[in-house]
């Protein structure tokens, strides 16, 4: 299917590729479409690692004798690892694409050589197949992407991203994956979200003292994750649609009483970790970029006995030290304690 009308099926934001290397031509690209969670016998496209039956879109470009394939999707079961999870555990290098944006040059899953980046929220992995690519000529691909429906971005990004995802609209079970770059993992198993409506979610965190806008971002999701051991935690999704979609999601737990460890240990991706002291708290940081993220920080507020960690997306605007006035703000507006029946 042709993205065009492919975008019409995602909840996300669908890219077209504009610029090739010489020899390359892009094929007509396929869409794995959402359906319920389960098997109905027919597993064309589908993952062989859950019954989660979310939406993707691939599509493959080839010249002489090299190929690459590039899968789009939602990455929407957890925050994204380091916003370029498919990279995982290899040493990325990071390439601004224009307007502040960044795609991380790797080694995937496959061990092939390949890149990600996450443009207006929709994650975009790219793998070479067969042959050689030069580092610009994969740079060049992402810097020439562009939305097949130019009135799709505004309209995913405007969205709440409870109402686009997979794992928020579906009772399917959890993956369990990296978020950070310090260890925090919620195993996989029967789903813990309860997420809130969208519309009661400034009433909702107003009532127990969770800023609902930090700097440019504003709170568009919540929920509390909760399992059968008694751990429990409130998570909130910030967006920015302004600035292209980037995204601060903030992890609270009463102090031990959830996943979050401390002290926090880094967990297996590259990355740069320092401990600093901000706003009269002890900040944990990890960040794989100083200039492009993406970043990690957890600290304790032992007054309000919390836990707390906040993630933010990869881009020019949320490298280290502007991702650090976004911690400042959640420290100076945070009014929920760990006695908080929502945290207990």
């Amino acid at each position: 299917m042709e993205p065009e009308k492919a975008q019409e099926w995602c909840n996300f934001v669908l890219w077209r590729p504009t610029e090739l290397p010489e020899d390359c031509e892009v094929a007509c690209g396929t869409l794995r479409q959402e359906a319920p969670a389960g098997r109905n016998g027919n597993t064309a496209g589908r993952t062989p690692w859950s019954p989660a039956n979310p939406a993707a879109y691939r599509t493959e470009i080839a010249g002489r004798e090299r190929r690459l394939r590039i899968k789009q999707f939602l990455y929407d079961w957890a925050f994204p690892a380091v916003d370029h999870p498919c990279l995982w555990g290899s040493e990325a290098r990071p390439f601004g694409i224009g307007d502040g944006r960044v795609v991380w040059l790797g080694t995937d899953y496959l061990r092939n050589v390949a890149a990600s980046a996450r443009l207006a929220r929709t994650t975009i992995e790219l793998s070479v197949l067969d042959g050689e690519f030069s580092d610009e000529e994969l740079v060049s691909i992402y810097r020439g992407l562009r939305p097949a429906d130019g009135d799709a971005v505004q309209r995913v990004l405007c969205t709440p991203f409870s109402e686009l995802s997979y794992w928020a609209r579906h009772p399917v079970d959890m993956v369990s994956v990296p978020t950070g770059v310090f260890v925090f993992h919620r195993q996989g198993g029967p789903n813990e979200g309860e997420w809130l409506s969208p519309e009661a979610v400034p009433g909702f965190l107003a009532g127990h003292g969770v800023p609902e806008t930090v700097l440019g971002f504003r709170a568009d999701s919540a929920a509390i994750f909760a399992d059968g051991e008694g751990r429990r935690e409130l998570e909130v999704v910030y967006s920015s649609p302004a600035s292209g979609g980037s995204e601060l999601r903030l992890i609270v737990q009463a102090t031990g009483r959830g996943r979050l460890q401390f002290p926090p240990r880094p967990d297996k991706h590259p990355a740069q970790t320092e401990t600093l002291e901000l706003a009269g708290h002890t900040i944990h940081l990890g960040y794989v970029h100083a200039d492009f993220g993406a970043c990690d920080a957890q600290w304790q507020d032992t007054a309000a006995a919390l836990d707390l960690k906040l993630l933010g997306s990869a881009g020019a605007a949320l490298g280290k030290d502007g991702f650090l006035r976004h911690v400042e703000q959640v420290i100076g507006r945070l009014r929920l304690s760990g006695d908080s029946e929502l945290l207990r």
